[in-house]
């Protein structure tokens, strides 16, 4: 592999990590338009396996909105990513798949139930998400998400 080659795959793979850091403060900070903006024009999002919808990302960004509007506090975690480029039209390297755990907590209120000024959370839920990626002429985008909840937790509401 040349030099050329290796800084290519290595610039590829920033610019990959960014859209992942992108989609997270999109939904964090509740800036649909960024949001839509992350996909393809035919760019879907399925959240089905967190309670969601499943659609086109202009229609699930909609949903989102809805959804996150009762949650004053929301920052969620995207680790351990995995990612591995394609080939589209015998151009190596104009797709990409990454794989990556996430960690969500969610508060309803930014001061009930805090300690020292800290929200604790109402929700937090945790999964994997799957990207399908492609290079256009605006950089990567992404063409398909699919949301993998793996678990949620409720607070104990008893004490």
């Amino acid at each position: 592999m040349t030099q050329r080659v290796e800084l290519a795959a290595v610039m590829d793979r920033l610019a990959v990590d960014e859209l992942i850091t992108d989609y997270a403060v999109a939904v964090d900070d509740g800036d649909w338009p960024a949001y839509r903006n992350l996909f393809t024009p035919d760019g879907r999002a399925d959240y089905r396996s967190a309670g969601g919808i499943e659609g086109a990302a202009r229609d699930v960004a909609d949903w989102l909105a809805d959804s996150m509007r009762p949650f004053a506090v929301h920052q969620h975690l995207i680790v351990n990513r995995r990612v591995r480029f394609g080939v589209l039209d015998q151009d190596t390297g104009d797709t990409a798949r990454v794989l990556a755990d996430y960690l969500s907590p969610l508060g309803r209120a930014a001061d009930g139930g805090a300690e020292e000024g800290v929200p604790a959370p109402d929700v937090v839920c945790g999964g994997r998400y799957a990207f399908a990626l492609l290079r256009t002429d605006a950089g990567w985008r992404v063409r398909e998400l699919v949301v993998q909840e793996k678990w949620r937790r409720l607070p104990d509401r008893t004490g």
